[in-house]
């Protein structure tokens, strides 16, 4: 979702949003289970295509999301960064596979879902 993918369109909605805290320690789990952002944007992602080219540990079309969390720190400026990539789309950053564009999101949701995204960083 957050960088070079393609066909992400389907708006298919995965069962895979279920075990999207796989590979962590059940407290961290938990933990996260209790986070409002982790939360909201789990909720966003499954209600969108990204599991049609995103899943939390394996490279599909584009990047595992934790792969991506791995990547980059959770700062303000990345999510606002990486949410415009989510918008916009585009290529470069994990192949030349190219991500589609999802205009229709607002700028808040993005953020969101790049807010999830990041809390899937290995510790």
């Amino acid at each position: 979702m957050v960088a070079a993918v393609a066909a992400c369109n389907s708006n298919t909605n995965s069962s895979t949003t279920s075990d999207s805290s796989a590979g962590t320690s059940a407290s961290t789990s938990s933990d996260l289970n209790n986070n409002p952002d982790y939360k909201k944007g789990l909720d966003l992602i499954a209600s969108n295509d990204c599991l049609t080219c995103h899943k939390v540990d394996e490279k599909v079309t584009g990047p595992a999301y934790r792969d991506v969390a791995n990547k980059y720190d959770n700062t303000d400026a990345n999510v606002k960064m990486l949410a415009q990539k989510v918008i916009t789309g585009g290529s470069g950053n994990w192949g030349a596979v190219a991500m589609t564009p999802h205009p229709s999101l607002s700028q808040a949701d993005a953020e969101q879902m790049v807010k999830y995204i990041l809390l899937l960083k290995n510790k």
